[in-house]
């Protein structure tokens, strides 16, 4: 399976991109400028591209199967830029994938993003655009998979996780196991037409994907 990773020069996208050379995928990294081409190269990247996600990405998804959006301003940027990125970059990118014939379309986007009057003052621009985006998804007729996790650190991967659509619970996970857990999901049927939240846990990732073919 051929897979853009919109946001292939961030955290999560870097580990995404050494996660799917190591399978039996092939990636297309999303760049913004000819100078990350060699460091995503390095990283096993089978294709760069060079594409702003306000703008034509036709290019990018040209016979692509499947989009992962893991570009993203973080909480603390202005709000011009959350904008620009998480609202109307992620929405673009939604829409584009409908227009270029794309099917499958996992958005990494946030705890909380149901809820942004539920968090604090300062991410409530982050959630609300989360929210924004993660809304156009769903009705955009693609097997999408929205995945929130919490609070992204950067440790080690466990390879566990808890994972469910609703958990109940805050909390952290590394940014190796949310890359780890995308790469999964990506022909996993059972997580279509999903929201998942997803923290650290003590069930293998594997298994927490498996569990979804019962719920």
């Amino acid at each position: 399976m051929k897979i853009l990773v919109a946001g292939s020069h961030g955290q999560i996208g870097q580990r995404l991109i050494k996660a799917i050379a190591e399978s039996e995928h092939t990636s297309v990294a999303m760049i913004r400028s000819a100078g990350q081409a060699p460091e995503m190269t390095a990283l096993g990247a089978h294709e760069t591209v060079i594409a702003d996600l306000e703008d034509d990405c036709s290019e990018a998804l040209a016979n692509v199967d499947t989009v992962v959006f893991t570009a993203g301003s973080g909480g603390h940027t202005p709000p011009e830029k959350t904008e620009d990125v998480d609202r109307h970059g992620a929405i673009s990118l939604i829409d584009q994938a409908v227009a270029n014939g794309v099917q499958r379309f996992i958005m990494v986007s946030a705890m909380n993003a149901d809820t942004p009057e539920k968090g604090p003052e300062s991410m409530r621009h982050y959630f609300e655009a989360k929210k924004a985006a993660d809304d156009r998804l769903r009705a955009a007729g693609l097997d999408y998979t929205i995945v929130r996790p919490g609070k992204l650190t950067n440790d080690a991967g466990t390879g566990n996780i808890e994972l469910a659509e609703s958990l109940g619970r805050t909390g952290e996970i590394t940014r190796d196991d949310v890359a780890t857990l995308l790469l999964a999901l990506v022909d996993e049927p059972a997580s279509y037409n999903r929201t998942l939240e997803v923290l650290a846990g003590d069930t293998p990732i594997a298994e927490a994907i498996e569990s979804l073919q019962g719920l």
